[in-house]
């Protein structure tokens, strides 16, 4: 009986033992996502989100995309609902509504702190409300304030994005879920945001909410095949040039990995040329003239003599990456390191929470050292947490080797939270060595790998599923050994321009065209010449600027080109330069547009709900497919009751023990 008692004794008091343990340990926490549990509550629905659709139109190279969410309440308490999700890396966001009942209210675009202020004073009021922020390039977050029971808002955001051919494909890519993002982070030195701490579902979980996406193309040319690799679909053709792509009913759980449809026009044929926008006199902020070139670069041509190269190959096999991303990441590697030169020289950078050089300096690329090395990474194992700083500073640090190239090559998912810190470690310390980053995984941290690949000088790569792994490994090795057009000049006669992004056009690795934005003053008359270095030799193109027609259809123009300058200004780490951050404010406040320091917000101005008091819900997110629950770890709302339960029973068992010995006597 006595050992009943202190059991019940222990099972009472043990609860609160760790919960104090936590609260002493709270600024040593770090920020981590944690496993979604349903509390069994009926009052709460803890899943509000019940559906997101996206409707997308692509006209010539921009495509136009209208995103809507539904949030329905269908419990007997009022929720602040928020909901953390994807966008693409190059979306310009310039549009948000909010539709309560029969009421559409536009939002309207403010500095960040004064939208979260104008937020939080409706959710005070019992106001419903919507605030929209941006957490990262291609991370937003969407909080939604007193949804009342059987309740419906919609809400839709509406953004632009360009689209540049690769190899003569176009590929419009709609990511549906933030991966987990490993942090070090103290949850109490946070953002306010905490965005990273979000609850997941269990991998092969299907996704609580429905998901459905339409895209309309009117290519202006016409279309040779349309392919959509992550969905099944169903195409419509209303004419050689334009086309609709439907979802497969079987598909409206497909929300777990990113959308991808690719296209190609007939005859390897690309969209180029010179697009103008004219601006409308006498309205602010609109009274502007954009234009944007795009100019197909010359025909890739191998070099006769391809000097010597040297590859540091850094390889992430943390827990994030077991199954299905690693075992395509092998085969990549397989496929690189396998076809080296011989004069080439090699090593490889394993890493997880810690990192592990296969040999102390690169290896020369003989079949021998090449077999071992393969082998070696064919038995690696994932497990464990995405230190990706350290390694990617002991990679740099390895000692090189006088007249030979250097060529990084960064294999990860991306799942880390300090994008940031990450790319300025790149700028900083890679001195004359390019990177090349390749994203492995159904919905891969996109900003992560082009960002670094970005600061490394290279090309970001993305492999969704095994069998790209093989065709992405020959494209590195074409775009390493021949740049396409290097030395790139672009001058203008007789048409005055301004503001052009890029302030410089870096070497061009890929088979794309060259993108370049900007302003235009006066007439749209004189010519824009481009020049630069190609595998025959010198590339000169002239265009010739009347003859391209200013047209007002072309309005995305002015988004495209502030998204464009927003970035280049938040280009990894000068965010945090105070200048910078006044202007991304300033480009953001005028051309209504969702940065890092401006916000969406959305007033319903009828006091809805009475009391004031609401429920606060985090929307779960569906595991990325293929992706393993390692990459969250142990379900944290459970954590210090497993430790209380694991503590009793090891209280009982021992008292047991002592019980059995004393009646055995």
């Amino acid at each position: 009986m006595g050992f009943l008692l202190l059991g019940l004794a222990l099972l009472i008091a043990l609860p609160g033992a760790p919960a104090k343990a936590a609260q002493d340990k709270d600024q040593d926490r770090t920020l981590s996502p944690y496993f979604f549990v349903e509390n069994g509550d009926p009052a709460v629905d803890k899943l509000p989100l019940k559906e997101t659709r996206a409707d997308v139109h692509i006209v010539g190279v921009i495509a136009d995309v209208l995103v809507t969410q539904v949030y329905r309440n269908e419990g007997s308490r009022p929720l602040n609902a928020r909901y953390v999700f994807p966008a693409s890396t190059r979306a310009a966001v310039h549009g948000m509504t909010m539709q309560v009942g029969n009421e559409r209210i536009r939002a309207r675009i403010r500095e960040k702190q004064q939208a979260k202020k104008e937020f939080e004073a409706a959710k005070a009021e019992g106001k419903s409300a919507a605030l929209l922020e941006q957490q990262r390039p291609n991370v937003f977050s969407m909080s939604v304030a007193n949804v009342m029971p059987q309740d419906e808002i919609r809400v839709e955001l509406h953004y632009s994005e360009l689209l540049v051919p690769t190899e003569g494909v176009y590929e419009f890519v709609y990511p549906t879920v933030v991966g987990p993002r490993y942090s070090k982070a103290p949850e109490s030195k946070a953002e306010e945001s905490g965005w990273v701490k979000s609850p997941y579902l269990h991998e092969k979980e299907e996704p609580s909410y429905g998901f459905n996406i339409e895209t309309r193309i009117a290519a202006g040319m016409p279309i040779d095949e349309i392919l959509t690799p992550s969905h099944q679909t169903h195409v419509d053709w209303e004419d050689g040039n334009t086309a609709r792509v439907r979802l497969d009913p079987r598909e409206t759980k497909g929300g777990n990995r990113d959308y991808i449809l690719r296209y190609r026009l007939a005859g390897q044929q690309v969209q180029t040329g010179l697009l103008l926008y004219p601006g409308q006199p006498g309205q602010p902020g609109q009274d502007e003239n954009f234009f944007l070139l795009m100019v197909q670069p010359p025909r890739r041509v191998l070099p006769a003599q391809i000097p010597q190269r040297e590859y540091i190959f850094v390889l992430d096999v943390s827990g994030s990456m077991r199954g299905f991303p690693l075992d395509t990441a092998k085969t990549l590697m397989s496929e690189l390191i396998g076809n080296l030169r011989p004069t080439d020289r090699f090593n490889v950078l394993l890493f997880s929470g810690a990192s592990k050089l296969i040999a102390p300096q690169s290896l020369p690329a003989t079949p021998e050292n090449v077999r071992q090395v393969i082998e070696e990474v064919e038995n690696a194992q994932g497990g464990g947490e995405t230190e990706l700083g350290a390694a990617l500073g002991s990679a740099m640090a390895l000692p090189e080797t006088a007249g030979v190239s250097r060529t990084m090559i960064v294999i990860t998912d991306g799942f880390v939270e300090a994008e940031a810190s990450l790319c300025e470690q790149i700028r900083t310390r890679l001195n004359r060595s390019n990177l090349f980053a390749f994203g492995i995984g159904t919905s891969v941290n996109r900003s992560l790998i082009e960002g670094m690949a970005h600061a490394g000088q290279g090309e970001p790569f993305i492999v969704t599923e095994p069998g790209e792994a093989r065709e992405t490994a020959k494209r590195f090795r074409e775009y390493v050994r021949s740049p396409v057009l290097t030395h790139v000049e672009v001058e203008t006669t007789d048409f005055q321009t301004s503001d052009v992004e890029p302030l410089s056009v870096p070497d061009l690795f890929a088979d794309r065209p060259l993108v370049i934005f900007g302003k235009w003053h006066g007439k749209p008359a004189g010519t824009i010449r481009v020049t630069g270095l190609g595998g025959e030799g010198k590339f000169e193109k002239v265009f010739d600027v009347s003859a391209a027609r200013p047209a007002a259809d072309n309005q995305a123009l002015r988004y495209l080109w502030a998204r464009a300058r927003v970035a280049r200004l938040s280009d990894y780490g000068a965010e945090r330069d105070e200048a910078n951050r006044q202007a991304v404010t300033g480009l953001g406040l005028k051309y209504e547009l969702l940065t890092a320091y401006t916000s969406f917000v959305a007033v319903h101005e009828k006091v809805r709900n009475q009391e004031g008091s609401a429920q606060n819900v985090d929307q779960p997110l569906p595991m990325p497919e293929g992706v393993s629950d390692s990459a969250v770890g142990v379900p944290e709302p459970e954590l210090p009751l497993l430790i209380a339960l694991g503590t009793l029973l090891l209280a009982l068992t021992a008292a047991a023990r002592v019980r059995t010995r004393r009646a055995s006597r």
